[in-house]
């Protein structure tokens, strides 16, 4: 695995922190959550900015999007315990399988 995927899957981990901590915070009234988004996000943004500098800009943001969608609904449901329905998780299904379209036949991703 390159290390522009790193970089990617470490940009993706810190969104969902950062995210996860959005809602853990109950709206910026608990500090340490609130701080968990700044920290998440800021990190977040200097590994996505690094993917930038190899990857075009809607694959790296599809990619970290798709992935990203994937990682906060399973901390939505294993953390807070929200729950999907059957359509959630047939969209979040076909959201993967752009992912490994992405990654497998597209050629302006990386190799």
């Amino acid at each position: 695995m390159s290390k522009t995927y790193v970089y990617l899957f470490l940009a993706v981990l810190f969104e969902t922190f950062g995210t996860s901590c959005l809602q853990a915070s109950q709206q910026l009234t608990r500090f340490w959550p609130s701080v968990g988004i700044f920290v998440g996000f800021g990190a977040a943004f200097w590994f996505f900015m690094q993917v930038l500098k190899v990857v075009p800009l809607g694959v790296t943001y599809a990619l970290w999007s798709g992935i990203g969608i994937v990682l906060i609904s399973l901390s939505g449901y294993f953390v807070f315990g929200q729950k999907l329905d059957a359509w959630a998780v047939l969209g979040i299904g076909l959201i993967i399988a752009g992912i490994v379209v992405i990654n497998l036949l597209s050629q302006t991703s990386v190799h």
